[in-house]
């Protein structure tokens, strides 16, 4: 009896030692990593860990019984079971995750396909147009090269998702493997039960299996943290892409805006447009010009659509138009600034609160 006591308290050091150097090992992993998601699963997996070290002790306790430590070993194996199956379905939910960020791409490239289209509809009425027939045809090779950027892009952003899918795919194989081993405890558990009077075999057998279980949880802690890396690069790709879609349809509004913002509100651009950072703030749409004879400067924002309703309500996207209004004050002093803002679609309840604020809102249809 001596001898077993000595035994039990040396493994349960032991044991206790690992599964604390693991607690540290995700402790650290978790500030390491971004996304509250991830955060929360890991959180999860460390609570399961304690669950597991609490099993452990009393499987050591359930040495000096027969039958009711036959029971208490098997409870244990149903929490054990029950926290790997928690991992599954924070797994599945990183899974649906990225099955709305590819739903996101499917609408960024339709978006992208009625850009192209409206690049077309625009390159043919300027062919109608005798009279700019070389500005057209330089416009029309500047947009072919951006149409080979964005498609460019859209190539590296495939490859992105063709990595990731990979990656979900090495995950699926490593839960696999953690099932596999699930299905060796519970071999290793039955094992245990029929030579419950062979003490010191039972202890080393129980070792190795916790061994095992920890091997198994770092596998798939590693997996985790590659598919995070995984959707971060996939964000940083989409956010590039909206930003050359951004500034192609500036370039767009710089060629159109000039002949609608005469024909319609009386103001004559005298230089052409141009996009300018002024004290900290990038000026997207900049130019003199003239209306009623007195000399102002055209200080614009683009979105590609306005909508209360949406990301960024009416009063943050006219705060910020401000912010450049008065940069561009202070940079040439007390002038008159025309406010404007240039999108493809823009709500009726966004256009009245705008009219109330003195801002100007051109829609690419109009021109």
């Amino acid at each position: 009896m001596e001898r077993e006591k000595r035994s039990r308290n040396v493994l349960s050091k032991a044991l206790k030692t690992k599964i604390e150097k693991l607690v540290d090992e995700r402790t650290k992993f978790i500030y390491q990593r971004e996304g509250s998601e991830l955060r929360i699963i890991i959180k999860e997996l460390a609570q399961a860990q304690k669950e597991t070290e609490k099993s452990l002790k009393e499987l050591s306790d359930a040495q000096r019984l027969s039958e009711e430590g036959l029971r208490r070993l098997e409870a244990v194996v149903q929490e054990l079971a029950e926290a790997q199956t928690r991992t599954e379905k924070r797994i599945e939910e990183l899974a649906e995750a990225q099955k709305r960020t590819e739903e996101r791409v499917e609408e960024l490239a339709e978006a992208q396909k009625r850009t192209e289209q409206r690049l077309e509809g625009l390159a043919e009425a300027q062919r109608r147009t005798e009279k700019r027939i070389e500005e057209l045809a330089e416009a029309q090779k500047r947009t072919e090269e951006r149409v080979e950027e964005l498609a460019e892009a859209q190539k590296r952003t495939e490859e992105r998702v063709e990595r990731l899918e990979r990656i979900v795919e090495e995950l699926a194989e490593a839960q696999k493997r953690t099932e596999e081993r699930v299905e060796r405890l519970e071999r290793i558990v039955e094992e245990l039960a029929e030579a419950q009077k062979r003490t010191e075999e039972r202890l080393g057998r129980l070792e190795a299996t916790v061994q095992r279980l920890a091997e198994a949880q770092e596998k798939t802690e590693l997996e985790i943290a590659k598919l995070a890396l995984g959707l971060r690069d996939l964000r940083r790709d989409l956010g590039g892409l909206s930003l050359t879609m951004s500034y192609a349809f500036e370039n767009e509004a710089f060629r159109a805006l000039p002949r609608f913002l005469k024909e319609k509100y009386g103001i004559e651009v005298i230089e052409k447009f141009i996009r300018q950072e002024i004290l900290g703030k990038e000026i997207n749409i900049l130019a003199k010009a003239k209306k009623n004879g007195t000399t102002v400067y055209v200080v614009g924002e683009s979105k590609l659509r306005l909508d209360e309703r949406r990301d960024q309500s009416v009063d943050e996207v006219l705060e910020e138009l401000e912010e450049k209004v008065q940069a561009v004050k202070k940079e040439f002093g007390d002038v008159e600034v025309i406010r404007l803002l240039v999108t493809h679609y823009a709500t009726k309840g966004f256009l009245r609160e705008a009219s109330k604020k003195g801002v100007i809102v051109v829609q690419s249809f109009e021109w």
